[in-house]
């Protein structure tokens, strides 16, 4: 099963995180399928290839609850299901 999940990358105490689509049996720092964001929780900074993530979704991807609340956050799913009613 494909998964929405981050990655995390940066020093120590300054973690920054892609998200990323990745086979669920992947460790959590490995190869990704492909990088569609970026989330950094000290600024609350988020950049989204939202072309890309409403793609991998409809594609069945299941995103992890953190993902899920960026984007939650950033109305990605109403996007998916104005995709799906087209």
């Amino acid at each position: 099963m494909i998964k929405l999940r981050l990655k995390r990358y940066g020093k120590k105490r300054e973690a920054s995180y892609r998200i990323v689509a990745i086979n669920s049996l992947a460790r959590r720092d490995g190869r990704p399928l492909e990088e569609l964001g970026f989330y950094n929780p000290r600024t609350d900074e988020v950049r989204l290839d939202v072309p890309g993530i409403v793609k991998r979704l409809q594609q069945g991807a299941q995103p992890t609850d953190t993902v899920r609340r960026i984007l939650e956050k950033e109305n990605v799913f109403e996007q998916v299901s104005a995709k799906a009613v087209s």
